[in-house]
């Protein structure tokens, strides 16, 4: 995943943008990153993904798909969801 790549895909933000707040406020909590643009509180596909970002943010390495996969991957996930809300 580019630094320009949405990671929330619901409320538009960017790898870059998450990083930048990791950095910057210094979280301590996977839930604080929803002050990062509303991130993770939409359908929660990006949780995960939030979570590993934060916790490897010390280590330099987040491993993330290209973006295509990742909005690929979302899509399973909300049908998933509309199925078992039903």
């Amino acid at each position: 995943m580019k630094p320009d790549d949405e990671i929330c895909l619901c409320f538009h933000v960017s790898r870059r943008k998450v990083e930048q707040f990791i950095r910057v406020e210094r979280p301590r909590r996977a839930s604080e990153l929803s002050r990062c643009y509303g991130a993770g509180t939409g359908c929660g596909w990006c949780r995960g993904y939030l979570k590993s970002m934060l916790y490897l943010a010390e280590n330099d390495r987040v491993d993330l798909p290209d973006a295509e996969t990742y909005a690929g991957g979302r899509s399973r996930y909300r049908d998933a969801k509309d199925r078992s809300d039903n």
